[in-house]
């Protein structure tokens, strides 16, 4: 009796042993599965800065002026028609270079630092309208979007728009200051009453750089 009793124990220590042994194999596994996922995922979201720095680079240097307006869509069914625009500066190129007829296309699209330009538009809505200057972004797509007024963080500087019936001439008169703005591409992204409806991209340069360039050879750098 004593010994089919032993027998009886010894089985079920047997048994218990096997099912401890099952489910520690279970647990493994569960465990096992979500560290995996996870490392998966940690090494897909990292990025070596290097490649990130070269990306930046590489998005300033593909900034290419063309002296084209471009229009931005928008929702609204009141916005001014903007037949073309011209810019004329007081230090870089002939009067010849400065007196363009406003158009969407040859536009003057290169300055300098320090430099007063105007800008003459050709459109029958006299006031409203207003140039945000920001620094070249590389998603055009966002100016689309962005919420523009004088609150608006980003923008290098504005220019206001309108006619003065009175002598008979637009108003809107701007610079950049080279004290707290570096050379580079900027956009002007043109608005009515804080909605973007047309840009420009254009590139500035250091203060005096471009003093010294014929007219022939501004319109080239204006075609890089």
């Amino acid at each position: 009796m004593k010994k089919v009793l032993a027998l009886v124990l010894v089985l079920a220590m047997i048994a218990t042993a096997l099912a401890c042994a099952g489910n520690g194999n279970s647990n493994n596994q569960k465990t096992d599965a979500p560290t995996n996922n996870s490392g998966g995922s940690q090494q897909s979201g990292n990025e070596d800065p290097k490649d990130a720095s070269t990306e930046k680079t590489n998005e300033v240097e593909s900034a290419k002026l063309t002296g084209e307006l471009i229009p931005i869509p928008n929702s609204r069914d009141d916005m001014p028609e903007l037949r073309g625009v011209s810019f004329s500066g007081n230090r870089v190129g002939s009067e010849v270079f400065n007196s363009k007829e406003p158009s969407t296309t040859g536009i003057r699209c290169i300055f300098e630092l320090d430099e007063w330009f105007l800008c003459t538009p050709d459109t029958d809505q006299t006031y409203g309208i207003k140039i945000y200057i920001l620094e070249h972004r590389e998603d055009q797509k966002s100016y689309e979007t962005t919420d523009y007024s004088d609150q608006m963080p980003g923008f290098v500087n504005t220019m206001a728009l309108y006619y003065d019936a009175d002598e008979e001439e637009w108003i809107g008169e701007i610079y950049l200051n080279s004290d707290e703005v570096a050379p580079g591409y900027y956009d002007f992204v043109f608005t009515y009453e804080g909605t973007p409806f047309a840009k420009l991209l254009t590139r500035f340069y250091a203060k005096a750089e471009l003093e010294s360039k014929s007219d022939a050879e501004l319109e080239k750098l204006m075609k890089e």
